[in-house]
C-alpha cells in the first residue's frame, strides 16, 4: 500500500495541485513550502491571469519569471509587459493546459480555455505586424489618422458591432486611465478589441485608413492569418461552450463529442494554407491544435512545460 508521503507526489504528478496543497501538512512538516508552490500551480492551471504574478517567494525564481511572461500587466505603465509584449508565451500555457484538462477529464475547464484561445487569436496574428502583442500603450499612430473609423463610436459605416466601436474607442485612451480602469478594460472589452482588429484587416466591407500603416506586402498575409482566427472562434468546437456550465447550459461535452467537434472544426478550417495546419498530426491530444496555433502567429508557438515543471519540482520537494 502507497504511503501517505507516496500518495502526495501521484497528485502532483496529476496536477492536482489543490488537494496536494490541502493536504500537505497532514503529511510532512514545514508544509508550508509546498502549500505555496501548489497555490502558484492552481493559478496557473486555472488561468487566473491576474495572480499569475503574485508574490510567491517559494517558487523557483525561473518558474515565476516564466509565469509572469503570461500575464497581462496590472497597470498602464507596469514593466515588464509581459502578454502585450508577446502573446507567444501565454498560448505556450493554454495549450499546456488544455492538455493537462484533457488528461484528466475535465472538459468544461478545457472548452474554456479553448474560448480563451479563441478570443485573442487575432492578437496573436497581428503581433509579427505591430511588433508587440496589442499593448494599448503602443497602438500605432494610423488607428487615429485622417479618415480612420478605428474607435469612432456610432459610425454606420463601419463593420464593428456597438460593442466593438466602444472598445476600441476605450482602447484608444485607456493607457491614460488609472490601474482600476486600465484593469476593467482588460476584463471587459481587450478581447473585443482584438475581434475588431482582425474584421478590420480581414472582413470590413468598407475598409477606412484604420490599415493602411499596414505595409501593403504584408497586409495579404496578415488579413489571411486574421481571417482564420475568426473562423476558429466560429468552429464546432469553439461553439461547445455554449453546452457547457461554463458557458450557457448545462451539459459537459464527453470526450467523444470534444474530438467529433474538432474533427468538424478541422474541415471548416482547412480552406487555405494557414487553417489547413490544423489538419496536421502534431501529437497534441486535438491534433493539429498547436500547428494552427503557429500558424496563425506566423511562429512556433508549442505547448510549455511550465505545468510539467512545477510538478517536478513539488515531487523534489516531497522526497527530500
Amino acid at each position: 500500500m502507497e504511503s501517505a508521503r507516496d500518495l502526495l507526489v501521484s497528485l502532483a504528478r496529476r496536477y492536482a495541485f489543490a488537494d496536494l496543497g490541502a493536504l500537505a501538512s497532514d503529511v510532512v512538516e514545514n508544509a508550508e513550502v509546498i502549500e505555496a508552490v501548489c497555490e502558484f500551480g492552481q493559478r496557473l492551471l486555472s488561468l487566473d491571469a491576474e495572480d499569475f504574478a503574485a508574490e510567491a517567494r517559494a517558487v523557483p525564481n525561473d518558474l515565476r519569471r516564466r509565469a509572469r511572461a503570461c500575464t497581462m500587466p496590472q497597470t498602464p505603465r507596469e514593466q515588464p509587459r509581459g502578454a502585450l509584449e508577446s502573446l507567444r508565451p501565454a498560448y505556450g500555457l493554454l495549450l499546456e493546459v488544455i492538455a493537462v484538462r484533457w488528461h484528466r477529464r475535465e472538459l468544461s475547464p478545457m472548452v474554456a480555455a479553448l474560448h480563451i484561445a479563441s478570443e485573442y487569436l487575432p492578437l496573436l496574428a497581428f503581433e509579427p505586424v505591430l511588433g508587440h502583442a496589442g499593448d494599448p500603450a503602443r497602438w500605432p499612430q494610423g488607428f487615429s489618422a485622417p479618415g480612420s473609423r478605428f474607435g469612432v463610436i456610432g459610425d454606420r459605416e463601419c463593420d464593428h458591432t456597438k460593442a466593438e466601436q466602444s472598445a476600441t474607442n476605450r482602447t484608444l485612451r485607456v493607457s491614460g486611465e488609472p490601474a482600476e480602469g486600465w484593469r476593467a478594460y482588460f476584463d471587459r472589452q481587450h478581447s473585443q478589441v482584438a475581434g475588431a482588429l482582425a474584421t478590420c484587416v480581414a472582413t470590413c466591407r468598407n475598409p477606412c485608413t484604420a490599415m493602411d500603416w499596414v505595409e501593403r506586402d504584408r497586409r495579404e498575409d496578415l488579413a489571411l492569418r486574421a481571417r482564420v482566427a475568426l473562423t476558429f472562434a466560429d468552429t464546432p468546437l469553439v461553439r461547445l461552450r455554449h453546452a457547457a456550465p461554463v458557458g450557457h447550459g448545462f451539459g459537459v461535452p464527453s470526450p467523444e463529442e470534444v474530438l467529433e467537434a474538432w474533427e468538424r472544426s478541422r474541415l471548416v478550417l482547412a480552406k487555405n494554407e494557414v487553417g489547413n495546419a490544423a489538419g496536421e498530426d502534431d501529437g497534441f491530444p486535438l491534433p493539429g491544435l498547436p500547428s494552427l496555433v503557429s500558424a496563425v502567429a506566423a511562429a512556433p508557438v508549442v505547448p510549455s512545460t511550465l505545468l510539467t515543471d512545477i510538478t517536478t519540482h513539488l515531487v523534489k520537494l516531497l522526497r527530500m
